[in-house]
């Protein structure tokens, strides 16, 4: 039994939303919070938020958030009483466990003993079967031991990181062809980002559905579980919709797993929050999956539907305290529904979308919870998570809740990069989704209906009302923003022959026939169809306005290249006028061609493996250079068969998507 402590500081050792989380129940609870972070993090809100914050320098995650000894560092000379790792990084690392022990630093997880059990997949499966749960069908081995042993299983097959978590150091298998180079990739991967290259394959079920137990066990015996979460929405293995309750259980299902959970953490004597995870097929049979020894992502959808505060529990049993909750004290209330906000682009096989986002605002909606990593405009950075935040809807039942997400979803702004906001609501919207027909594979199986319908927003729109929404702004934006007018063309209007104003709305050029412009008020016309807008309220961002006593509301500003974004009903359009000279761009190199056999990065990032050597020949489809950027390997393909003229990077550079990594001079057949 835990001798009981009362923590009074807190190191946070890991950045972005889920540090933001951890602090305001820290702060909540009148604990101080320690920050650490590491320089190009310098401005992030988790810095700002935090009572004080430490440096981790620059440098790799190895040397940064990785490094358990600056953890341990930060945490003593900050006088911190415990440590809380969070999700990913360290949170299921024996390193860090062991480390605060040897310095009388509390940590806010589990023992090293579950972590090294429970957290490891391999010995997870093995003590699972030892106690008789249902698992599926896998081997264990070095990289050459699994690539002799893989016949002994059917195709597809499942590569995994021992250490792995999040959805990262995993692959599907479908030919034994692509194996070899699977397993290599897999076990870099998982060196690289979980201190352990160690990988597994184990048997694909195709099309299950992921169910996950919430469990919290204290230092006194005590074991609860806190029901489900339905995790079946994913890409890439990547869960990115999650719920609670699950749509698909049984009363009978759902009470079986969770007393599975609560037995096997009581096996193990397990101490602090965890999750159990399991595979479900058609007929609700359930196999034992994985155990996450750690707060999840989706923990949020738990907490509103509990009204237990997950974070909070987790101080607590680490203080010793006895589970303030009994089993029969916690009962589902309502609905919830994350969605993962990523700085991705879905129309793009979901490439991850780093860079500067010059808007940020988050949607005022009742019974919206938003967890996120910013609170205004702000870097994302290639080598970190793509992971923007989560935004988390509850309702009465469950399509309230998908309601309410689509309504916050829709006033969601962030401009600047791409995100996968179009890509939720489409999955939102779906009628397969709508009907509980999800699985693991749902967004591989729809996922063309998915693209289109998130692109078909866009086309739907009546763009003559966007351009109209853009020139009530554009006409009255120098006197919203308080700036004096630079002439009296400006001041008196844009009066032209023919009151004409050429504008591009995404790819469709019109003209608007301006027949009266007043300040805050526009009457135009397209084509024979007329707007009267006036403008009712601006604070920087939002436009409110009505047309025919109708209120509207826009987001409006300016990229990178100071073109105009405008985002109405959830949809980003770029707009411009045809008749005005934008400054910012560099008109005699706009139509530059890339010169054929050039190649360049798909985003920031770093080169981790180069293939190739100058001269050499290399054949449509070859691997020549790996990119690592937001946690993902991206693979420069040769586009055709060539000799390589000339290689511009080296191993552990950084790059950009302007930086030429190689170029190649095509082989000209007869």
């Amino acid at each position: 039994m835990k001798e009981k402590l009362k923590f009074k500081k807190i190191l946070i050792a890991n950045r972005g939303e889920i540090a933001v989380r951890i602090m305001r129940t820290l702060r909540r609870m009148n604990i101080r919070s320690v920050a650490v972070y590491a320089d190009n993090d310098e401005k992030a809100l988790h810095v700002s938020m935090a009572d004080e914050s430490i440096s981790l320098g620059s440098g790799t995650l190895a040397d940064t958030y990785l490094n358990v000894e600056k953890i341990i560092s930060a945490a003593k000379s900050a006088g911190a009483q415990a440590v809380h790792p969070g999700y990913g990084f360290l949170s299921e690392s024996p390193l860090l466990t062991k480390a605060c022990a040897l310095n009388g630093i509390s940590f806010i997880g589990p023992t090293e003993q579950s972590i090294a059990l429970m957290g490891n997949k391999i010995t997870a499966r093995q003590y699972a079967v030892d106690a008789g749960l249902p698992v599926t069908k896998g081997i264990t081995g070095n990289p050459d031991e699994l690539l002799q042993n893989a016949a002994q299983l059917p195709f597809p097959l499942l590569v995994k990181a021992a250490s792995g978590g999040g959805g990262k150091g995993m692959r599907i298998v479908r030919n034994a062809d692509e194996l070899p180079q699977i397993l290599e990739s897999t076990a870099r991967e998982a060196q690289n980002y979980f201190g352990d290259g160690t990988i597994y394959i184990e048997q694909f079920i195709e099309n299950p559905r992921h169910i996950e137990i919430q469990v919290l066990a204290d230092h006194h015996g005590n074991v609860i579980h806190l029901f489900e979460r339905e995790c079946s929405i994913q890409r890439r293995y990547q869960k990115i919709i999650e719920e609670s309750p699950s749509p698909t259980l049984s009363p009978e299902v759902r009470q079986k797993m969770g007393e599975a959970a609560v037995a096997v953490c009581k096996k193990i004597g397990y101490q602090s929050a965890g999750t159990i995870e399991f595979l479900v097929d058609a007929q609700l049979n359930f196999y034992f999956l994985e155990m996450n020894t750690r707060i999840q992502v989706e923990h949020p959808v738990t907490e509103l539907v509990t009204g237990v505060d997950l974070i909070e529990e987790q101080v607590l049993i680490t203080q010793g305290e006895p589970l303030r909750y009994q089993q029969a004290d916690i009962r589902q209330c309502g609905h919830a529904v994350e969605c993962r906000i990523y700085a991705e682009n879905p129309s793009q096989q979901f490439m991850p979308s780093p860079g500067e986002i010059l808007a940020y605002r988050e949607p005022d909606t009742e019974n919206i919870r938003i967890d996120s990593s910013l609170n205004n405009a702000a870097t994302v950075h290639s080598q970190y998570d793509p992971m923007i935040s989560k935004l988390i809807g509850y309702g009465t039942d469950r399509s309230e809740a998908i309601r309410t997400c689509l309504d916050a979803l829709k006033n969601y702004v962030i401009h600047g990069i791409h995100t996968n906001i179009p890509f939720l609501m489409a999955v939102l919207q779906n009628e397969a989704y709508l009907n509980n027909k999800i699985s693991t594979g749902f967004c591989d199986a729809h996922l063309d209906t998915l693209i289109n319908r998130s692109l078909e927003s866009e086309k739907q729109t009546d763009h003559e009302f966007i351009a109209a929404t853009f020139l009530l702004h554009n006409l009255n934006y120098q006197s919203l923003e308080g700036i004096e007018p630079a002439n009296v063309w400006q001041e008196i209007g844009y009066w032209r022959n023919d009151m004409e104003i050429p504008v591009r709305v995404g790819e469709n050029s019109m003209t608007g026939k301006l027949q009266n412009h007043s300040s805050g008020q526009l009457l135009i016309e397209f084509d024979n169809k007329t707007f009267d807008l006036k403008f009712s309220s601006w604070d920087g961002l939002i436009m409110q306005y009505k047309q025919e006593g109708q209120s509207y509301q826009a987001a409006v500003s300016k990229d990178a290249e100071g073109r105009w974004l405008v985002q109405y009903d959830g949809t980003i359009f770029n707009c411009e006028r045809l008749d005005e000279l934008n400054e910012q761009l560099d008109y005699g190199h706009s139509s530059a061609v890339t010169e054929e056999g050039s190649l360049f990065a798909p985003m920031p990032g770093k080169v981790i493996q180069i293939n190739i050597i100058e001269g050499q020949q290399v054949n449509r489809g070859a691997v020549l250079i790996v990119v690592e950027a937001m946690k993902m390997e991206n693979n420069i393909l040769a586009p055709f068969d060539a000799f390589v003229d000339v290689i511009n990077v080296k191993k552990d550079d950084m790059v950009d998507a302007k930086t030429q990594l190689v170029h190649l001079q095509p082989i000209v057949k007869d």
